[in-house]
């Protein structure tokens, strides 16, 4: 009692004391301020978005300016193969790249180098990635197309899956490295045998957060596939989108164009949503095996 007496009487402790307080105040005051927001997109999304979802969104292609009913058939399977070979071209480099990081990134200058890239990588606007695919592979061939497109999204996808592949393996205790060299395995094979499968749940935790930052990006699809009002399964052609679908029905005179907009927003939204849950169960899937 006397301690406790003691402490309310010293100023600087009480001073200290408010300044606890008042930070946990405006902590908890910007938390509301942010979830409040963030509830009110929600809600207004969902309220929108509701009507829009029916089966004939997925069964039918985008309708022409003027006409009523259409849906959004061709943009889902577009983005479905776009976001797709984008994965699979990213998803290994990333991978390995990570792996090459974790395992060789103390010891050699390139892979201190890559990881400052990656890093900026990160941190590049998408329209830029987007103009960079467009002056080098579209301006070529003269054509838009949906390969232009995974190229520039997979661009995007490939530093998250590198820092979060680099990021995992470090988290690798140095004695299970040590007790495979011990046993005669070689450095590949401990990278890729013992580190990799240790931590496969976070690393493919990385490649849904990838694919989640890519589902919705428009601007490096405006300069790359572009759009196309008929449904094509020719990655060669230009390819109709989700985002850049929504994009342009959203700024459209025609309510039937802006209906389907916000119901293809809360698809997007909710696919991105499930990724995240997804991956956030990975994560706690591996500190639980941890």
């Amino acid at each position: 009692m006397q301690t406790n007496t003691l402490r309310a009487d010293n100023p600087i402790y009480r001073r200290r004391l408010w300044q606890h307080r008042a930070g946990i105040a405006l902590s908890v005051t910007a938390m509301i301020i942010g979830v409040a927001f963030l509830l009110w997109i929600l809600a207004v999304l969902v309220i929108n978005g509701l009507s829009a979802i029916h089966l004939d969104m997925f069964t039918k292609t985008t309708p022409a300016p003027g006409s009523e009913g259409g849906g959004l058939m061709n943009p889902i399977i577009g983005s479905l193969m776009m976001v797709t070979t984008a994965t699979l071209i990213s998803t290994p480099i990333g991978i390995f790249a990570g792996m090459y990081l974790a395992e060789y990134g103390q010891e050699s200058k390139f892979a201190q180098i890559t990881r400052f890239v990656t890093d900026i990588m990160l941190s590049a606007p998408s329209i830029v990635i987007g103009l960079f695919v467009y002056a080098i592979y579209v301006a070529n061939v003269r054509h838009f197309s949906g390969w232009a497109g995974s190229f520039s999204i997979a661009l995007i996808a490939i530093p998250v899956v590198v820092r979060t592949t680099d990021n995992m393996l470090a988290l690798v205790p140095n004695s299970l490295r040590e007790a495979a060299f011990a046993l005669g395995a070689p450095r590949w094979k401990v990278a890729i045998l013992v580190r990799l499968r240790a931590v496969k749940a976070g690393v493919m935790t990385g490649v849904l957060l990838a694919v989640a930052r890519i589902s919705g990006e428009t601007a490096p699809l405006l300069f790359t596939a572009l759009n196309n009002q008929f449904f094509t399964a020719d990655m060669n052609s230009p390819m109709a989108n989700m985002p850049v679908v929504i994009f342009q029905f959203a700024m459209s005179p025609y309510d039937n164009w802006r209906e389907l907009a916000w119901g293809g927003a809360l698809l997007v939204t909710f696919s991105v949503l499930g990724l995240n849950i997804v991956s956030r169960l990975l994560v706690r899937t591996t500190k639980n095996n941890a």
